[in-house]
C-alpha cells in the first residue's frame, strides 16, 4: 500500500533586506541590495484547512518582523552569519519542518549579477538547533 503525503511551504522571495554585509575597500563594487529568499516546509494541515481563521494557519508575520530586526541589528562581516542567524530565527517556530534559505548580493559586477550562499536545512539539524537552545536556556552559565 503506497501512502503519499501532503507537502506544504510557505514562499518568502525577494525580499530587500536593509542591511550592512561586507568590508569593502575604495575601489571595490558596494552592493546595493541585499534579497532573502526563504522556503518554510510546514504541516500541510496548516494550509489544507476547513475554516478561513488565522489559528488554524501558520503566522509568518512575526517572523518576517524578526528577519528585519536581525537584518538591521549591526553590521555582518559575511551573508553567512546572518543567514545562520536567521535559521535560528526559525528554529523558534515548532510549525517549521525544514527550510530552504538564500541571501544574494547585487550588483557584483559592472553593474550586473549577483552573489549569493544558498542553504537547505532538514528537520534533525532544525530539532538540534531547538534542544541546543533548550538545553543552553537550562543550564546556567558559567562565569
Amino acid at each position: 500500500m503506497n501512502t503519499i503525503k501532503t507537502n506544504a511551504c510557505i514562499e518568502l522571495k525577494d525580499l530587500k533586506l536593509r542591511t550592512q554585509i561586507g568590508t569593502y575597500g575604495p575601489t571595490a563594487i558596494i552592493p546595493k541590495q541585499h534579497l532573502l529568499d526563504l522556503t518554510l516546509w510546514i504541516d500541510s494541515k496548516l494550509v489544507l484547512i476547513s475554516k478561513d481563521v488565522m489559528g488554524n494557519v501558520f503566522d509568518y508575520d512575526p517572523l518576517v518582523i524578526e528577519i528585519n530586526r536581525l537584518a538591521g541589528d549591526g553590521h555582518y562581516e559575511t551573508q553567512e552569519r546572518l543567514i545562520t542567524k536567521i535559521v535560528e530565527a526559525c528554529a523558534n517556530y515548532p510549525e517549521i519542518i525544514s527550510l530552504e534559505i538564500g541571501l544574494r548580493k547585487l550588483p557584483v559586477s559592472a553593474g550586473s549579477g549577483s552573489l549569493g550562499v544558498r542553504l537547505s536545512v532538514d528537520q534533525n539539524t532544525l530539532d538540534n538547533l531547538r534542544t541546543s537552545k533548550l538545553s543552553s536556556q537550562i543550564s546556567p552559565n558559567k562565569t
